[in-house]
Order: structure tokens, then C-alpha cells, then sequence
């Protein structure tokens, strides 16, 4: 099996995310447009996001997760890919990242409790942790 299916899987969530993102303001925007309001009271997102329901917030605040810690995810799978280290140890911890992940996701999209979350960041974290440190040793061996 290819490591690069666990990068794909990521990138699935994030334009996932991403289509929900733009719906979200989307639809938001057209309110707007019909009420009025909210674009008023500001000219940055920063500014106008307070005004937005909780539901429209949490998938801003989740869209940026995935462009945080991720990015350090995409980076090792292609240097394990690109250097030939790919093994089913690799895998296994790239697929847990990207199932972690999604949980997480789904938690924050939906009733959004920040203890259930963290757990499973934790756990998305040590797979993540796991591959830069088997691959830190391989390096230094």
C-alpha cells in the first residue's frame, strides 16, 4: 500500500472542510444581503466572524486546524515517500493521523466539546510524532 493514500485521505477531509466553509459563508452572506447587518460592522473577517453562529464559526475554527498541524503531516509522508522508507509501520501511522483527525473533525463540526476533542488531537499527535521520530532514527543510524 502507497503512503500516499493517507495524504490523499487529508486532503479529502480538508476539501470536505473547505466546500462546507464556503456553503457556510455563502449562505451567511446572502442573509446578509437580505437583512442586513453584519457586513456593517466591519471590514475583516476578525471583525464580522463574532456575529456568525457558533455552527459558522466552528467550521472556520476547523478549516484552520487543518491548515496548522497537517501541513507537518504532509510534509513527512513525502520525505518517507520520497526517500523510500515507506513500510507498513509507516502506514498504519499515517492512516491512525488521518482517522484522528477526521474524529476530530466531526467532533468540532458537530456538538464541538473541546475534551473529546483533545484526545483525539493527542492521539492524532503521537502518530504524527511517531513517523518524524522513526524516521529521525533512521536518519541518525
Amino acid at each position: 500500500m502507497n503512503i500516499l493514500y493517507p495524504m490523499f485521505g487529508m486532503i479529502f477531509l480538508s476539501c470536505l472542510v473547505v466546500i462546507s466553509l464556503y456553503i457556510s459563508r455563502s449562505i451567511m452572506i446572502y442573509k446578509v444581503k437580505i437583512a442586513g447587518g453584519i457586513l456593517n460592522k466591519g471590514r475583516h473577517a476578525e471583525e464580522i466572524r463574532p456575529n456568525f453562529p457558533k455552527r459558522v464559526r466552528y467550521i472556520t475554527d476547523n478549516y484552520n486546524h487543518l491548515f496548522e498541524q497537517p501541513t507537518l503531516f504532509y510534509a513527512i509522508v513525502i520525505y518517507i515517500f520520497l526517500i523510500g522508507h515507506t513500510d507498513l509501520m509507516h502506514i498504519y501511522l499515517a492512516w491512525g493521523y488521518v482517522v484522528f483527525r477526521t474524529i476530530h473533525s466531526c467532533i468540532q463540526l458537530s456538538f464541538n466539546d473541546v475534551s473529546w476533542r483533545i484526545a483525539f488531537f493527542a492521539l492524532s499527535g503521537i502518530c504524527l510524532i511517531m513517523m518524524i521520530v522513526k524516521e529521525a532514527l533512521m536518519f541518525l543510524s
